[in-house]
């Protein structure tokens, strides 16, 4: 008998990456305004100069998600913070560039544009009604600690529901 955890599927996303300067601030960020759960949080120890150029071999991975829903079916973030060296910081751009260009996220909009307010994170929250095959919906650009995208969604922009 074979389960979700004993497939793989194809190009699924399983998790993002997210280097942080301060693991405090983004955990603040992601969990108690996002609301994501820690599924993972731990101090590891291996290669990344090798794997990746990693400014040390000593990191803290914390993951995040759905606690609820299984990794191997809903991507999940972890954040990095390196335990030994330092990490170059600099800021986002103000426009799209190529490369990597944010994270999106399923929650309520205006009640997550809330508790980020409410902990003085998230920046001034830019708006947008966007049409759906389910109606228009509003959606949210904020960002987090590190000058990282995050758009807030409160459903599907590609779905369409199964009229079965």
């Amino acid at each position: 008998m074979t389960g979700p955890a004993d497939r793989t599927f194809g190009g699924a996303i399983h998790h993002s990456v997210v280097i942080v300067r301060d693991l405090d601030a983004s955990l603040r960020f992601y969990r108690d305004g996002l609301g994501l759960a820690i599924l993972v949080d731990r101090e590891i120890e291996g290669d990344w100069p090798g794997l990746f150029d990693g400014p040390s071999g000593r990191l803290r991975v914390v993951f995040l998600g759905d606690a609820r829903v299984p990794d191997v079916t809903s991507g999940v973030l972890e954040l990095n913070a390196f335990l030994d060296g330092d990490v170059p910081t600099g800021d986002s751009p103000a426009h799209p560039t190529t490369g990597f260009f944010m994270l999106s996220y399923f929650v309520d909009v205006e009640a997550t544009l809330a508790r980020l307010a409410d902990l003085g994170l998230g920046g001034p929250p830019r708006r947008v009604s966007q049409a759906t095959p389910n109606g228009d919906i509003t959606i949210a650009l904020v960002r987090d600690p590190d000058g990282v995208r995050i758009l807030l969604t409160p459903g599907s922009i590609t779905h369409t529901p199964w009229a079965g």
